[in-house]
């Protein structure tokens, strides 16, 4: 978990109105989960008990041992699968969050598309650029709601940053810098189900690259759109290791009048979640739930060298988290927007598999305009 800086916004109380379209007995929405060897789906469950909106009623993975554990953290009655699709039919919810390796994503989303059934995923969307456009079509035709979740999205400063840009605050962004990782799963004790995972080329897609890129690329798209062109270059630092992966990444993404800088990587001496946005007004810093701004022209010192904090307004309760936005769309048949959105997401696959294709012949891979 990064360290939390400089400014705590809280959020306010839940209170919704909702369709009957996606609500089951006793007006709640009927989650359940797919896949348990993704470490984040611990932290999922903690916060789907505390949403009074949201009743988890399955989940669903190949794993006994862990469906033990889940049961273990679930509420009494929770209906427990090996098999997902069995547990779609004889469950039916209204809703699933999928915690599995990237490559299963599209496998998972036509079987809830076909069903009709709302689709959460941790990011990224998918493992290819290829899948994450099936992905987003079945869910266009089905009329369900796709979401990939980041974490970072529902920091206060995030959404800060994000109006203060739009409103002009530092000028056209003609830069982007974003460095996002840790020192690298084995090193931060992730589980030995989800670095198998993680560090297969094809369950994950990449290694540093995806698992961080995608934080980047997401951002990047966000604030300023596809841009034309991406050149990359990977290492694998970590020699002893043997992995099939890269474990460091630099990515160039280039704009008819600004470059995005994408630094993944799992060789940071600390968990890193930074991005830094420069106009010719002045810059935002943006570190978790700290927000710094400096002018245009402000000498710098030793005591301030990236700014001054920003005040951040409160987020409201509809994203105070991923699962509250989630709830909250699908309840009021809202369209997922913002960082989290499907259409932003495949552009996300798309630039890292520019990046991939870079790495391998050496060259910058242009990007398709849509």
């Amino acid at each position: 978990m990064l360290k939390r800086l400089l400014v705590v916004c809280a959020a306010l109380p839940l209170t919704l109105t909702f369709s009957n379209s996606a609500v089951g007995a006793g007006g709640k929405t009927r989650l359940a989960i797919v896949g348990l060897d993704h470490d984040h789906v611990w932290g999922i469950l903690e916060t789907i008990a505390k949403e009074p909106e949201a009743e988890l009623v399955a989940i669903a993975d190949t794993h006994p041992e862990l469906l033990e554990r889940a049961k273990t953290k679930a509420p009494a009655g929770v209906k427990t699968f090996a098999d997902y699709h069995q547990m779609l039919d004889e469950v039916k919810p209204d809703a699933v969050i999928v915690t599995t390796a990237n490559n299963r994503h599209l496998e998972i989303l036509r079987a809830c598309a076909e069903r009709k059934i709302h689709f959460f995923t941790e990011k990224p969307m998918a493992a290819s650029g290829a899948d994450a456009r099936e992905m987003e079509r079945l869910a266009r035709q089905a009329g369900i709601k796709l979401m990939v979740n980041y974490w970072n999205a529902w920091q206060a400063t995030t959404q800060e940053a994000y109006a203060r840009v739009k409103a002009g605050e530092i000028g056209p962004v003609q830069k982007m810098i974003m460095q996002f990782g840790h020192e690298g799963p084995k090193e931060i004790g992730t589980s030995k189900y989800f670095s198998d995972w993680l560090y297969d080329p094809v369950k994950n897609g990449a290694g540093a690259l995806m698992d961080f890129g995608c934080y980047g690329a997401d951002w990047a798209l966000w604030v300023k759109g596809r841009p034309q062109r991406v050149y990359a270059y990977s290492l694998k630092l970590k020699t002893a290791q043997h992995n099939a992966v890269e474990d460091e990444a630099t990515v160039l993404l280039e704009y008819p009048d600004a470059t995005a800088v994408l630094m993944p990587s799992w060789n940071w001496p600390y968990g890193k979640g930074q991005v830094e946005l420069f106009g010719p007004k002045g810059s935002l810093l943006v570190m978790g739930d700290g927000l710094l701004f400096q002018p245009a022209k402000a000498q710098t010192t030793a005591g301030n060298p990236q700014g001054k904090p920003v005040e951040c307004k409160p987020l409201p309760p509809e994203k105070r988290n991923g699962i509250a936005y989630y709830l909250y769309c699908i309840r009021n048949d809202k369209p997922i927007e913002g960082p989290v959105a499907a259409s932003i997401n495949v552009g996300v696959n798309e630039i890292i598999d520019a990046a991939k294709e870079s790495i391998r012949t050496g060259r910058a891979v242009a990007l398709a305009a849509q």
